[in-house]
């Protein structure tokens, strides 16, 4: 069988490829070409999965787990993670380095991101503890929840609070991009979006979850339940106030309807109150308040009407 000769590739190809070279040396920011490697996204995202399946032995892969074999099988996660996440981690510091113009901070990044993988994978226990509260929560929160399995197995909420655990204890360790990159896949994953900096108690449960939003530095305390669609930002954007209170607090035993928009460093929503569906709150409210929209503005009409809503309120 004779074989096709391979064509040349067409001259206005090689245009194409110096004015992409040129876009490369005019366009800075978009690119990182001859500097320190980056995290890997691939391997970052393999890393959430491997640690997710220490949280939840038995529920990630469809290999049948012996008790007297869980040794050997936890031993091997665990070096996998050890190994893969300090490169990563060695990685994001030595970029910090790079963009600090100084390594002050880093003299020995290899030992420091050892360091810090070391403390994450020893409170894995204690993850794992939160996150079974956090499954209980979403047990009892929601009457069509059959079983502990079928949360764990089917709940979107219960995977993303339980990376935005993960991710947490590397943005508390200042290890830059990668905490971001964990909570930024499980969002994909789940359309819920933690940011990594946010301070989150026990016992939280997001029911349905789509279109969550919790902002940096949003503080949430115990006993926690938000439905769909909930906001909890900043009333500005402005870049001057990345290092401040920009995000509300909740207090403890707090439900917020979904729908809600909760903005403001300032804003706290006190303990025991509900937020009905659709409220705007910008500012803070005692504990044990029940806030709800007013639906006296909405104005039902038929379409024929002449007089029927023409946009404003």
């Amino acid at each position: 069988m004779s074989q096709v000769p391979a064509r040349e590739p067409p001259d206005f190809l090689d245009g194409i490829v110096e004015d992409i070279l040129l876009s490369y040396r005019e366009l800075g920011g978009i690119n990182h070409i001859e500097g320190a490697n980056l995290p890997s996204r691939q391997s970052v995202e393999r890393i959430v999965e491997e640690l997710a399946s220490l949280i939840f032995p038995g529920f990630r892969t469809e290999e049948r787990l012996e008790l007297s074999g869980m040794r050997y099988a936890i031993g091997e996660k665990v070096v996998n993670v050890a190994r893969g996440l300090t490169i990563e981690v060695e990685k994001s510091l030595r970029y910090t380095c790079r963009m600090m113009d100084d390594c002050d901070r880093h003299q020995n990044c290899t030992g420091e991101a050892e360091d810090i993988v070391r403390e994450l994978l020893e409170g894995i226990p204690e993850i794992r503890r939160r996150v079974s509260r956090d499954v209980q929560a979403a047990f009892r929160g929601d009457p069509a929840a059959r079983t502990y399995e079928e949360v764990i197995l089917s709940y979107p909420a219960v995977e993303a609070i339980l990376v935005h655990r993960i991710a947490h204890e590397l943005y508390e360790r200042h290890v830059a991009m990668i905490p971001r990159m964990m909570s930024e896949y499980v969002h994909g994953q789940t359309g819920i979006d933690i940011h990594p900096g946010a301070t989150i108690g026990d016992s939280f449960f997001i029911d349905h979850g789509t279109g969550v939003v919790i902002g940096e530095t949003t503080v949430i305390g115990d006993n926690v339940k938000l439905y769909q669609g909930v906001t909890l930002g900043a009333l500005s954007v402005r870049k001057e106030l990345a290092n401040s209170k920009r995000h509300p607090t909740i207090e403890d035993e707090v439900t917020i309807y979904a729908g809600a928009t909760i903005l403001g460093g300032k804003t706290v929503v006190g303990r025991g109150s509900i937020i009905g569906g659709n409220v705007w709150l910008t500012d803070s409210v005692p504990a044990n308040s029940r806030i709800y929209h007013n639906p006296s503005q909405i104005r039902h009409a038929r379409a024929d009407d002449p007089d029927a809503w023409d946009g404003g309120l």
